[in-house]
């Protein structure tokens, strides 16, 4: 068994997906739309993200979260970097010897964690 998806609500799918395709490896020609809105997108991985239309999305404060891993640190660091210089908000920062991880945030707000670890 494992984890095949995510569904996610959000405000603007074209924002949506724009956003996890430019930066989180989403092939935005896999995109399929469905008869109840939804558009589901798929990773090279094969993990696909339902992105399912919400007005008004108001993601909870605190622990939820989901999470990219990467091969190293150095990857965790660009990824980074490349996301503050286009103005994505960077909420959380780790930087340790056993892991290096950030936590961002998705035009609707869901928090994203990218990270490596021992």
């Amino acid at each position: 068994m494992r984890l095949g998806h995510l569904g996610l609500p959000v405000s603007d799918q074209g924002r949506s997906l724009q956003f996890y395709s430019t930066y989180f490896g989403f092939i935005p020609s896999t995109a399929q739309s469905y008869p109840d809105g939804t558009t589901i997108v798929r990773n090279g991985d094969g993990f696909d993200l339902a992105l399912h239309p919400a007005p008004g999305v108001t993601p909870p404060d605190g622990f939820l979260h989901f999470g990219f891993a990467m091969d190293d640190a150095t990857s965790v660091n660009a990824v980074r970097e490349r996301l503050e210089s286009d103005g994505v908000p960077i909420i959380e920062r780790d930087d340790e010897p056993e892991l290096v991880s950030f936590k961002c945030l998705d035009p609707d707000g869901w928090r994203i964690e990218v990270y490596w670890e021992t």
